[in-house]
């Protein structure tokens, strides 16, 4: 077969439920076959973006759009401009709309287009849904019937720009894509298979998809995991992916992976977290750690993993720690204890705001000294900060062998001396006066006087080109600032370069997505109420800068394979959901603070009114019995799922008093009180 032949054949469609379970079944399929059919491999969101790109000029034909690129917005551009656009709304509900505060608000209605999208709801029906599901005191039908009409406007506000956004897309490709005949035609034209694992983790319009294609004369074969359901109350609809089996010859396949827990432990887990009362003999491959107060329980099982490691019974890469919810004491007292013993930790998909990390503070307070009218933005304490991390330079080592290290020439006494004598705050231009402006300058000494010097006469280089507009957008100058002071030819650290990939990206975008609001006709924008015309570049800028500031978690950069921590020999930490939707597996498992109220609870896994989105969903309204069975089905295939992932043994790390100081008695309680405890307490120096 020519090169072109191949080209033109139907091809192998392979689905996955996320984007690092996607490449491994790539990698595997593509080893298998040894290249002899094409094989298109997504998820299925990145399908349906995907598609949705390549159709445009058919999706202009259908809705009479402008003729213009589609720009997806990234989940913080969105928000703001959704929160621009809905302003008058916001302020008149107020209160009355679901959510603690204005960014919730906005979060939680935008939620509601995308769950309507993936489950194959028109917009217009969303209304009708949430007075349905919702009972009077929760909200008015005049409040539903706005929300719709918010959502609405929004949709076609988007639309008019070339604005995408997840709920968008999958709006698009159900009720547009999947419905035309051109379409459909090309579909079945480029597939003639469909492979699709975890089907229980999809979206309903997936279903639509598939049967689609089955329909057309593809050939499929679809895995199902009843203990999954790890994306169920986000945009899945298990039980309705599920009816995918009539149409399926089921082989049922031994699940477990070898020497997994779920065997001997599954059953017995289940019934003792359902009935306290029943009393069983645990495994000693189950043990409890038990602990008055937090603080104590994180360094007791910092010391039972050291312990483990220092003993050779198990290495870094076989350990996972796996808890509801990680707080940043968790996280950082853990990673402390552990590394100190040369014992590497990474956590699973860590998502933080940007604004946590002193480099990304530290080059949104450069921002705000290079360009005009961001005074309010400057203060003395963060012109401190950014001249400590501004100042890292890289040092030669005394011994030969050793790896450079990077070190501050600007300690944060220095630099709080600095900011104190040399810093002059003004709302118009801010500025960083000359070392000189400090009385006692001398008494800096050389390698921070030479530093700061650098540092002052970068800034005004920059504001003369900014001035004599030689500087097209920050991104520019975000770039130099990196390569100039924090790149220094060295091999940042993967956390720190991920930040800085993630700031970058999320500028460029922002300055994308205000060139297209600049291009706006004047009589559309000012309909909307969003202008951006005549905006100055600093005032955007200074959106940007607050928009970070206000603790934003913004998209994850563009992914750049890595090792697995198994490979890393790192140990795995990881919330719950994580964990269950990388579908991990290791030898030992802790799981932290195990009497926490928050094992059998949705959180932020589960979005405002995801279940009346279900195609199950009874028509009435949620009531406290309903979400008490949800609860509890939950914790079963939590339990049933992360027994399987745990090879030889699970501690369960208990504390009497929570973080805040409260009782902790969660569900999981019968079980730590059940399991064996441990006997022997770690002790090293």
């Amino acid at each position: 077969m020519s090169r072109r032949d191949k080209r033109l054949a139907p091809g192998i469609l392979v689905f996955a439920a996320n984007d690092d379970t996607r490449r491994d079944l790539a990698d595997r399929l593509t080893m298998a076959i040894q290249g002899r059919y094409p094989i298109l491999s997504k998820t299925p969101l990145g399908f349906f973006q995907d598609e949705v790109m390549l159709f445009w000029p058919l999706l202009i034909q259908r809705l009479n759009l402008r003729a213009q690129f589609p720009l997806r917005l990234r989940p913080e551009t969105e928000q703001e401009l959704a929160t621009q656009l809905w302003q008058a709304e916001l302020e008149r509900w107020g209160t009355q709309l679901p959510g603690a505060n204005e960014d919730a608000k906005v979060r939680r209605i935008l939620d509601l287009l995308q769950l309507a999208a993936v489950s194959g709801t028109a917009v217009e029906d969303i209304p009708s849904l949430l007075e349905a599901g919702f009972l009077e005191d929760q909200g008015t039908p005049e409040l539903w019937e706005c929300i719709g009409q918010m959502l609405l406007n929004w949709r076609r506000w988007c639309l008019d720009q070339g604005f995408l956004t997840y709920g968008i897309i999958c709006d698009l490709y159900w009720s547009e894509l999947l419905q035309d005949a051109t379409y459909q035609q090309h579909l079945r034209q480029r597939c003639q298979a469909i492979l699709a694992d975890d089907v229980d983790d999809y979206p309903a319009i997936a279903r639509d998809l598939f049967e689609l294609l089955l329909d057309q004369g593809a050939v499929g074969a679809f895995t199902y995991n009843p203990d999954g359901k790890v994306r169920l109350g986000l945009n899945a609809d298990p039980n309705y992916l599920e009816g995918l089996a009539g149409r399926c010859q089921i082989e049922s396949l031994d699940t477990l992976p070898i020497g997994s827990l779920a065997e001997p432990l599954g059953g017995i887990a289940v019934d003792l977290v359902s009935d306290s009362v029943i009393l069983s003999t645990l495994p000693e491959s189950l043990q409890s750690m038990q602990t008055t107060s937090r603080a104590a329980l994180l360094r007791q099982t910092a010391e039972v993993i050291i312990e483990g490691v220092q003993s050779g019974q198990v290495q870094p890469g076989e350990i996972a720690v796996i808890a509801p919810g990680l707080d940043a004491i968790a996280r950082y007292t853990l990673t402390e204890i552990l590394t100190s013993h040369n014992i590497a930790v990474e956590p699973l998909n860590d998502q933080r705001p940007l604004i946590s990390s002193p480099m990304i503070r530290a080059l949104l307070t450069l921002l705000a000294l290079v360009y005009p009218s961001l005074g309010r933005l400057v203060d003395r304490d963060a012109v401190a900060e950014m001249l400590v991390v501004l100042s890292r330079k890289q040092e030669v080592p005394l011994d030969e062998g050793e790896s450079p290290i990077t070190t501050p020439h600007i300690d944060p006494v220095r630099a709080g001396l600095l900011a104190d004598y040399c810093y002059s705050p003004n709302l118009e231009q801010p500025n960083l006066l000359p070392v000189e402006s400090f009385p006692r300058w001398d008494r800096l000494g050389h390698r921070a006087t030479a530093a700061y010097t650098e540092i002052v006469q970068w800034l005004e280089l920059q504001r003369s080109q900014q001035q004599q507009r030689l500087i097209p957008s920050c991104v520019v100058v975000l770039d130099r600032a990196i390569q100039k002071f924090l790149w220094n030819g060295s091999n940042l650290p993967y956390d720190q370069l991920a930040a800085l990939r993630e700031l970058m990206e999320t500028a460029q975008h922002y300055w994308e997505v205000d060139g297209r609001l600049r291009k706006t006709p004047s009589d559309a924008a000012s309909q909307a109420g969003i202008t951006r015309k005549d905006t100055p570049a600093h005032t955007t800028i200074g959106q940007f800068i607050q928009l970070l500031r206000r603790g934003t978690v913004t998209a994850n950069p563009h992914p750049v394979r890595r090792l697995a921590p198994a490979a890393n020999n790192t140990i795995t930490l990881a919330t719950i959901f994580q964990y269950r939707a990388n579908r991990r597996f290791h030898r030992w498992h802790f799981w932290l603070d195990a009497g926490s109220p928050l094992w059998d609870k949705g959180g932020a896994a589960t979005l405002f009114g995801a279940n009346l989105f279900l195609h199950e969903w009874s028509g009435r309204p949620w009531t406290e019995d309903d979400k008490i069975a949800a609860d509890s089905q939950r914790l079963q295939r939590i339990l049933r799922d992360l027994l399987g992932r745990a090879g030889e043994r699970i501690y369960l790390c208990h504390s009497d008093l929570a973080v805040n100081g409260t009782d902790q008695a969660g569900p999981l309680l019968p079980l730590v009180n059940a399991a064996v405890p441990r006997s022997s307490e770690a002790v090293f120096t």
